[in-house]
């Protein structure tokens, strides 16, 4: 039984558009790879694509949702009106 102060963690991914999702994250990528391969059918070219992109990936499946989860960055809606809320009440100086 969950207890109702514990909350699952926001994911990051609930707050993207449908073009960064992992899925179409992982498509895209597979699709420049492979279609380099299969429109010139060189490994030194194929492998020139793959380096970036595959960067890519391991950087926007891995690294940053955890970064946006070790910086405790509100991702809903509700989260970030709070902050905005809880900022406009400080006082300036």
């Amino acid at each position: 039984m969950n207890k109702p102060d514990m909350q699952k963690p926001d994911s990051v991914w609930v707050h993207k558009p449908w073009w960064c999702q992992p899925w179409s994250i992982l498509l895209t990528g597979g699709v420049l790879i492979g279609g380099s391969w299969w429109l010139l059918q060189m490994v030194w070219l194929t492998v020139l694509v793959a380096v970036p992109v595959v960067t890519w990936i391991v950087f926007f499946l891995g690294v940053y949702p955890r970064l946006m989860m070790q910086m405790e960055v509100p991702l809903s809606a509700e989260g970030r009106r709070q902050e905005s809320e809880i900022r406009s009440q400080e006082p300036e100086g």
